[in-house]
């Protein structure tokens, strides 16, 4: 049955591309996309801020930077988020950063207890010129891993279904490889401990590469099939406009397309735009089949079929406790500190730091709890990826650098815990630039502007069997008494990256005509 009403709960990215992808597919439906805040997007959040300092000239100057409190890059793989650049002509608005530059070859590594930053190889070339003595350790690991694992026989147990993403590494490749390029690997996306993370919710494509490799990751590399592109999505020209691109962004932020999203969708005028609303409850009327969304504006709003883009342990807070849904409360949740520094930049060399994208820092060998400091999971050189975004209006005279603290530094938040107001985040800034130098091997200055974003709550720490959990969750909204009215998508069901939300999005509703 075509869908006459449909309502979308959350308007962060998720719930922004589903009312989208819905409004175009079904133009005669009543669309109410609901959000608790007045400000839609979710964890995406890009702020210009101007500010004035003193230039190395000894004179004042006046500059502006971009900063991101979320997602701050995207890669061109996830072909969703290419189609809503092309559908919604921001593609004038795009910085890229090519394959070829500093900024997508040099990402680096700083091992806890050491001084200094290490390049990652990120070629077969760069791993045997890696084994100089400068950067040694990082590409003995590498060699010596990838043999070994291509010499094992395969020893995933038998009968399983999943593990998290360290046993998998250290079963494939060895401790050492999975603590230190694992647990770094799984700090910059989801901010957790990689002893906790499920593999085939986080990386999928691993346990498939086993499976292809014949139990060799690096078989299954080696054999890994052409891909193809998707003709389902409607691209343009910008499939070949990224061809030679590693990430990308816009010069106004991730925020761009968000805003472009938002006023779409105001100017459709089977799309009702409500934001600033809670909801305050959901649940089947048993004699007319329709879901019924109750708000904190004392509104009952009666929908076909509505599309929750809610956290899931939210989504359980405002369920009839009369019809429930399984594993909405199974996974705790990461909060993530970021700090935006800009630093005067030095009149002579060297610079602060090296040219490249960034470093990450992996878990040490006694784990977090032993951890002294802020608690830095790695630090981003915007200066050298993204610098098209800001403006020095008298010369480039200063270096933007994010920080992410936090993740599995601090507890995470059990779904129990979500009735108390979590901690405001307290940073020290000189403790954090002392650390920062320490892991650059560069004494840094006075930063001339500090902004600090708390994430709290942010990403979803899927354990292992999550796979699972979400396949049941999902036949049991597809059977009685549900039938497919419902559904659940968004990162806490199915990925974190701004790719795989919009993803969701986009396939919300195929089964409703």
């Amino acid at each position: 049955m075509v869908p006459e009403s449909i309502a979308v709960l959350g308007g962060g990215l998720t719930g922004l591309s589903a009312a989208f992808h819905l409004s175009r597919r079904f133009p005669a439906a009543c669309i109410t996309v609901i959000n608790k805040d007045t400000r839609f997007g979710g964890w995406v959040r890009s702020e210009r801020v101007k500010f004035a300092f003193t230039g190395q000239s000894g004179n004042q100057e006046e500059a502006e930077v971009l900063l991101e409190a979320g997602p701050r890059t995207l890669r061109p793989d996830a072909r969703s988020v290419l189609e809503l650049i092309h559908l919604l002509n921001l593609s004038s608005s795009l910085i890229t950063v090519p394959k070829s530059s500093a900024a997508a070859k040099n990402r680096f590594l700083h091992i806890p207890g050491s001084e200094g930053i290490h390049r990652i190889p990120s070629s077969l070339l760069d791993i045997v010129t890696s084994l100089k003595p400068s950067n040694a350790h990082l590409g003995r690991i590498l060699v010596s891993s990838a043999v070994k694992e291509l010499l094992k026989r395969g020893n995933r147990p038998p009968g399983a279904e999943d593990e998290s993403v360290d046993e998998f590494l250290s079963r494939r490749f060895g401790n050492e490889f999975a603590r230190v390029f694992g647990s770094a690997l799984v700090h910059g996306i989801y901010a957790a401990d990689s002893r906790k993370l499920s593999l085939r919710s986080a990386f999928p494509s691993l346990w498939n590469t086993e499976d292809r490799g014949r139990g060799s990751i690096v078989a299954g590399l080696l054999r890994a099939p052409s891909s193809v592109g998707d003709l389902s999505y409607d691209l343009g020209e910008l499939q070949d406009k990224m061809r030679d691109v590693s990430v990308y962004s816009f010069k106004d932020g991730i925020g761009t397309l968000v805003n472009a999203l938002v006023k779409y969708l105001r100017e459709q005028p089977n799309v009702h735009m409500c934001g600033g609303v809670r909801i305050m409850g959901l649940r089947l009327n048993p004699r007319n089949k329709r879901l019924e969304v109750t708000t904190s504006s004392q509104e009952t709003l009666s929908s076909r079929y509505v599309v929750s883009a809610l956290p899931l342990h939210q989504l359980r807070g405002v369920l009839s406790p009369a019809i429930p849904i399984p594993h909405l409360t199974a996974n705790a949740y990461s909060s993530v500190t970021v700090v935006s520094l800009v630093f005067p930049s030095p009149s002579s060399s060297p610079a602060l730091h090296p040219d490249g994208f960034g470093y990450l820092v992996p878990r040490g060998v006694d784990g977090y709890s032993a951890a002294k400091g802020s608690g830095i999971l790695g630090c981003v050189f915007d200066s050298s990826s993204t610098a098209a975004q800001d403006i020095c209006h008298s010369g480039r005279g200063f270096t933007k650098m994010t920080v992410m603290l936090g993740g599995p530094y601090v507890s995470p938040t059990s779904c129990a815990s979500f009735s108390s107001a979590p901690p405001s985040p307290q940073v020290d800034v000189p403790t954090l630039i002392s650390e920062l130098s320490y892991q650059l091997n560069q004494p840094l200055p006075s930063p001339i502007l500090v902004k600090v974003f708390s994430n709290t709550r942010c990403i979803p720490l899927y354990s292992v069997g999550h796979l699972q959990r979400m396949d049941d969750l999902k036949r049991v909204l597809a059977s009685e008494p549900w039938n497919g009215r419902l559904e659940v998508v968004g990162a806490g069901v199915g990925g974190v990256s701004v790719g795989d939300c919009v993803e969701a999005g986009r396939n919300v509703g195929r089964s409703w005509s």
